[in-house]
């Protein structure tokens, strides 16, 4: 058994290793991700406090895990059944000029991120704005930034929009419908400035000699009956969500068992879409996150920063340390490090929105974004963070300008 200041300095080591390895993605000269760092560094911490496996799970928020695992099925039955691939394609066809084009683009992106995991939108996605691109002369970088950008802003707009979101609903117990509705205006505000911002980029970029297109021939083909029943399980979740109490973790797993019950699908693909590392990750970091609350030493820095006027109960407050964390650490990590000290609509609003719109900032601030450019680069596109940063940075800025604006225009008003 450790001595107290022994297993303070532990526990501190542990967290400050865990979180140095969420900054870097992963720690080097070992071949340990995200993931493996934060299962990792669960098992130190369990050693250093002293838990057993049971006290370890007390610390693990089931409903969110749950929840999370609920959603990657739906998203696994709507990319089986090649459902977001062909809606990309089919306003990808239409004879429009790249102005309206790119506002179709983004509200469709925008919308799909909202219902289904934002991450999965973009694997589908991502193929198919490429080769539209290609096939009209594009440049597809800003197309994709801008796929990227919508996917992040879009699902920031319900509370089953990306894991961050769902974890500050299960937590905070905020009402679905509740926060859609404070959350949506400020969502379609940064939609506006984006498709804005967007059209200055499209003037400004060149023709682009495309390579040979390929086919679409690695994407699940359309299947109207896998995407409708997709989407009515969806549509029904949503009004469970609406208008009954029942848990949605719960709510969730049943739609996604309705969906398991299929004759043409098997399981095993169902399973093999689902993120298993980021529920890892979810667990090992509620496991380093619970051993540095027990320190009280994140109580204390959140005591310090009121005290020099920077609560974190001010919205404005809220927002710039989110956004600094999850640029830092990334934004699952930041919001799990900033939940046990806000409360509240207002502030679970300001803290989903902050966290998702500083994905947009850096390419590494958000798994959308890497994965439309690892997915680029398969095409022959190279998008690194240079090619990022001149689109994201200010679609960034823009976004939380825009929720200020709004902010200030609710406080006139009222």
């Amino acid at each position: 058994m450790l001595t107290p200041e022994a297993t303070l300095i532990g526990t501190v080591t542990v967290f400050a290793v865990v979180y140095l390895g969420m900054f870097l993605g992963g720690l080097p000269r070992t071949g340990l991700d995200r993931s493996g760092v934060a299962v990792l560094g669960a098992i130190a911490m369990m050693a250093v406090q002293g838990w057993s496996v049971q006290q370890a799970a007390a610390a693990i928020d089931l409903p969110t895990l749950a929840l999370l695992f609920a959603f990657m099925l739906l998203s696994a039955q709507m990319r089986l059944g090649g459902f977001y691939g062909a809606v990309t394609l089919a306003v990808g066809r239409r004879p429009w000029p790249p102005a309206a084009l790119m506002g179709a683009l983004l509200l469709v992106v925008a919308a799909l991120s909202a219902v289904f995991s934002n991450d999965v939108v973009c694997l589908a996605v991502t193929p198919v704005v490429v080769r539209v691109a290609w096939r009209r002369g594009w440049d597809p970088v800003p197309w994709l930034v801008a796929v990227a950008c919508a996917a992040n802003i879009g699902s920031a707009a319900t509370l089953i929009g990306n894991p961050q979101n769902m974890l500050i609903g299960s937590v905070l117990k905020l009402p679905f419908v509740t926060y859609a509705a404070a959350a949506l205006p400020p969502v379609l505000l940064a939609l506006a400035a984006l498709w804005g911002w967007m059209v200055w980029v499209l003037r400004r970029t060149p023709p682009r000699a495309a390579p040979p297109v390929a086919a679409l021939d690695d994407a699940p083909p359309y299947d109207r009956w896998q995407s409708g029943k997709g989407l009515a399980v969806a549509a029904a979740l949503l009004v469970v969500f609406a208008v009954t109490e029942v848990p949605h973790e719960l709510a969730a797993l049943l739609a996604a068992g309705v969906l398991l019950l299929s004759r043409r699908l098997h399981s095993a693909q169902f399973m093999g879409l689902v993120d298993w590392p980021l529920l890892l990750l979810f667990m090992g970091l509620f496991v380093v996150n619970a051993g540095l609350q027990r320190t009280g030493l994140a109580a204390q820095a959140v005591q310090w920063l009121a005290a020099q006027g920077l609560g974190l109960q001010e919205p404005g407050v809220l927002a710039l340390v989110a956004l600094g964390l999850s640029n830092l650490v990334s934004n699952v990590p930041a919001v799990m490090l900033l939940l046990p000290h806000v409360q509240g609509v207002e502030a679970g609003v300001t803290l989903a929105l902050a966290s998702t719109y500083a994905g947009n900032l850096l390419l590494v601030g958000s798994i959308a974004n890497l994965i439309v450019a690892d997915l680029a680069a398969r095409d022959g596109v190279r998008l690194d963070w240079r090619h990022h940063a001149r689109i994201g940075m200010p679609a960034a800025v823009l976004s939380l300008l825009t929720w200020w604006l709004w902010r200030w225009a609710v406080a006139w008003l009222g």
